[in-house]
């Protein structure tokens, strides 16, 4: 027997088998005690001043957070509005750059963001719908650059870096010019000092890895620009990772990350960009969720379970997300094109509303954000037509049950969070030298 173990002496009497205990759990004086045996007494607890002040406190906490959560008006509606007066959205995805260069061939002289444009998204929509910041998407198509994704460099369409770089400059352009409603940001500090001057932070996300052109270094001077996340893939698969294809999968060229795309995914934890897995292949999402030292996104995807589309995130994947010891933090940002969240006609808000509980209950509710895809979908859901429409979306989960800070999560938090996270690992990733890996297909280097 150990010095620490007690002598048998010192060991309390087992308790007989027709012994109950009251209901704190603490033995009792037998029924059937020998005479002259004395009730066993009750070890005393004993609260200090400072454990009385500290149970005080933490009791006017608790009071102080659940009147801050109850006094959401009753009302679904003005509870809506009352949180993203305070918590402003922000969306994943807005389409905004390519609907100018698609209907104004990029001349931001040639219409007024003050007035009514011609789809989902203009300044008087944008205060309406209590935008508080969204990632202007830049958006090149993507078509088939032949088994060894080398057309893009070659004369027939070198163009994809211009276009790009043509999406960049736009978006900087109108944000300049309608200073008094953008800022431009490019961290967490510029979004809260956005907020602070009630502006809408304005950040930029590539939309494709077809759009470096097979380079890393291209994806540092994008970084250099002011992007801050890339989409590894489109709708075709690149030379980094394979694609979910549009509206069924296409057949996978790398089983998900090739070696030059399992560079790229530790190059944007390098530079504090955002790995954005909407449009993946599920092999792609599932590698890089792994691979990724930071935080991910989904910049505008939705539930497979709710609605079976490719673009859609399975459950299975959706299991990988938490916060915890072997899962990865990471948000997903609703998609509101009526082809990802429902059968033809059946859109709505409330189906919206379903693929963000589906996430919620899978993933966790801290896992669910919004990336709408406005300016770059055919057809919004009844109740959602436009970027005006948040608060209805908002309404309806009120309605559900959700609680303020659930909401505020969905509006900005839950991104917040990511984003951070992503900062934080760049920052400890500052000894890492930049990754000089290169497409081995290429046959100018």
């Amino acid at each position: 027997m150990s010095a620490s173990e007690s002598a048998p002496d010192d060991r309390a009497p087992l308790l007989p088998s027709s012994h109950i205990p009251d209901y704190h759990g603490l033995p009792t004086s037998d029924s059937d005690g020998q005479a002259g045996s004395q009730p066993r007494k009750r070890p005393g607890i004993k609260i200090t001043l400072p454990s009385l002040f500290t149970l005080l406190f933490i009791s006017a906490v608790v009071a102080l957070v659940t009147y801050f959560e109850e006094s959401l008006p009753g009302d679904p509606d003005k509870a809506a509005l009352e949180i993203l007066e305070s918590s402003p959205l922000i969306d994943g995805h807005i389409d905004l750059p390519e609907l100018v260069r698609t209907a104004y061939k990029n001349n931001i002289s040639a219409f007024d963001l003050h007035e009514r444009m011609p789809a989902h998204v203009d300044i008087p929509r944008i205060r309406k719908g209590r935008v508080g910041g969204f990632f202007w998407s830049v958006y090149v198509d993507c078509k088939d650059d032949g088994p060894d994704f080398l057309v893009p460099t070659d004369r027939v369409r070198c163009f994809v870096n211009r276009d790009t770089l043509e999406q960049i400059d736009v978006s900087k352009l109108l944000i300049e010019k309608y200073s008094n409603t953008f800022k431009f940001a490019t961290s967490t500090v510029d979004i809260k000092e956005a907020f602070r001057v009630g502006k809408v932070a304005s950040l930029i996300g590539v939309e494709g890895g077809h759009q470096l052109g097979n380079s890393l270094s291209v994806l540092r001077q994008y970084q250099a620009l002011g992007a801050r996340y890339l989409t590894l893939t489109h709708s075709c698969n690149n030379a980094f990772a394979d694609s979910a294809g549009i509206s069924s999968p296409v057949p996978p060229t790398h089983g998900g990350l090739s070696e030059l795309g399992k560079e790229l995914v530790l190059e944007l934890n390098r530079l504090g960009m955002l790995v954005d897995l909407s449009h993946t292949s599920d092999d792609t999402a599932a590698q890089a969720l792994q691979l990724s030292r930071a935080p991910v996104i989904w910049s505008h995807s939705s539930a497979r379970a709710v609605h079976n589309h490719p673009r859609n995130v399975p459950d299975y994947i959706l299991e990988m997300l938490g916060t915890v010891k072997g899962k990865k933090d990471g948000v997903v940002m609703i998609n509101f094109s009526s082809s990802f969240v429902a059968s033809p006609g059946n859109a709505t808000v409330a189906i919206v509303a379903d693929h963000v509980e589906h996430i919620g209950r899978i993933a966790g509710r801290k896992h669910v954000g919004i990336g709408s895809d406005y300016d770059g979908v055919a057809s919004t859901p009844v109740g959602l037509e436009d970027i005006s429409t948040y608060p209805a979306l908002f309404a309806e989960l009120r309605r559900r049950g959700w609680s303020r800070s659930e909401l505020v999560g969905l509006a900005r938090g839950n991104l917040m969070r990511v984003f951070e996270g992503a900062e934080v690992v760049a920052r400890h990733m500052t000894q890492v030298p930049p990754s000089m890996a290169r497409y081995e297909k290429r046959k100018d280097l």
